[in-house]
């Protein structure tokens, strides 16, 4: 057993991100939040266990996981919203913070680095 060197947050969509799922995408109106919920991204961060840290790190990464959220359900970049901020954030998400990730698998861990414009995988060995 061995900790991992990241800290992770948990991104949960609310009300706000739904709704504008819906108005852009009405195949989606069937979508509730639990549906949305049930199955959580997990982000992986640098390591920071203090709250001023934990908000640098969120502030840093918003956007980029903002964007990943809304490319994973409509890829219409014109259609996403324009303020992408941290406050507007935490308005369309609840974030859970992990400051302990314990790795309890033996094999190395392998990152697959996606290519949103493609969705194509590609497999990288960590840096040892």
């Amino acid at each position: 057993m061995r900790t991992v060197n990241r800290s992770a947050v948990v991104v949960v969509p609310k009300q706000p991100f739904l709704d504008w799922l819906h108005r852009v995408d009405s195949s989606s109106r069937k979508l509730t939040l639990p549906d949305r919920g049930g199955d959580p991204s997990i982000y992986l961060l640098p390591e920071c266990d203090l709250e001023p840290e934990i908000e640098e790190c969120l502030k840093e990464a918003c956007v980029e996981i903002f964007e990943d959220q809304l490319n994973g359900w409509y890829r219409a970049e014109e259609l996403w919203p324009g303020d992408r901020s941290l406050g507007i954030f935490q308005l369309w998400f609840d974030c859970r913070f992990h400051s302990v990730l314990v790795d309890l698998v033996e094999e190395p861990l392998v990152a697959e680095v996606i290519d949103v414009s493609d969705a194509s995988p590609r497999i990288e060995e960590p840096e040892a």
